[in-house]
């Protein structure tokens, strides 16, 4: 049984010295299936204990990663971004933090064949929501839905070869100014899965080779929704 999409383990890449500066790929691998993200990347564990580099970067209670289909796993996902792990954010606090901050652009790898939603990106650390002033909003439309249409994604299937509905991924993004130190994903509450979250750009780093459609949604303001999986995300 296929269930909601939730967090992913992240895997952070840092190319540049310090953070503001930098851009930092979250992949989530690393993070178990089935575990809640939480202080993986701020210097403490996610709920299993599962630990990662420390980043600064802390996300809300809620925020779940899960494993593909296509790996055994409990995530309605295949063909991910990088790696095995996605996330998606399922209630309550749907929140990323980013203690130091970061510039320039925010950008990431989605999913979300049921619903639209939105993402909005703040210049302070926020609670159960963004805080400080409003930065950019990412508005999030609807996916393709691979897993109607294998002739055209062939990928988009799990283990046994059955149709998997959160795929292919599509890239989003929007260019900012100043410093943003919070992002609220609660537009996107159990509507969409996640990966690749980029830091300091406005495109998504793609770290697996995501063959086409690679479509980029360079969007002024907006983020996406989360869906049910099969419908749901996580099984």
């Amino acid at each position: 049984m296929k269930f909601k999409l939730f967090a992913l383990p992240v895997l952070l890449t840092l190319s540049t010295v310090g953070m503001k500066a930098a851009t930092i790929v979250l992949t989530f691998e690393g993070v178990q299936d089935g575990e809640y993200v939480q202080n993986f990347y701020n210097g403490g564990t996610a709920s299993l204990g599962s630990s990662g580099t420390n980043y600064g970067i802390s996300f809300g209670s809620d925020t779940l990663a899960v494993r593909d289909y296509q790996t055994y796993g409990n995530g309605n996902t295949a063909n991910d971004p990088s790696g095995t792990t996605t996330i998606a954010f399922l209630a309550g606090a749907a929140t990323m933090n980013v203690a130091a901050g970061f510039d320039t652009g925010f950008s990431f790898f989605y999913a979300a064949p049921f619903a639209t939603g939105s993402v909005n990106v703040y210049d302070a650390v926020g609670g159960a929501t963004g805080g400080g002033n409003l930065l950019a909003t990412i508005s999030l439309p609807t996916t393709v839905n691979g897993g109607l249409d294998l002739g055209t994604y062939p990928a988009c299937v799990d283990t046994n070869g059955d149709p998997v509905d959160f795929c292919p991924w599509f890239n989003v993004g929007v260019a900012f100014s100043g410093i943003a130190k919070s992002v609220d994903f609660g537009g996107s509450v159990n509507q969409a899965a996640f990966d690749n979250i980029t830091l300091g750009s406005n495109v998504a780093i793609d770290t697996n080779g995501i063959p086409e459609p690679a479509t980029f949604l360079l969007i002024g303001s907006g983020l996406i929704a989360l869906a049910s999986f099969r419908r749901k995300l996580v099984a």
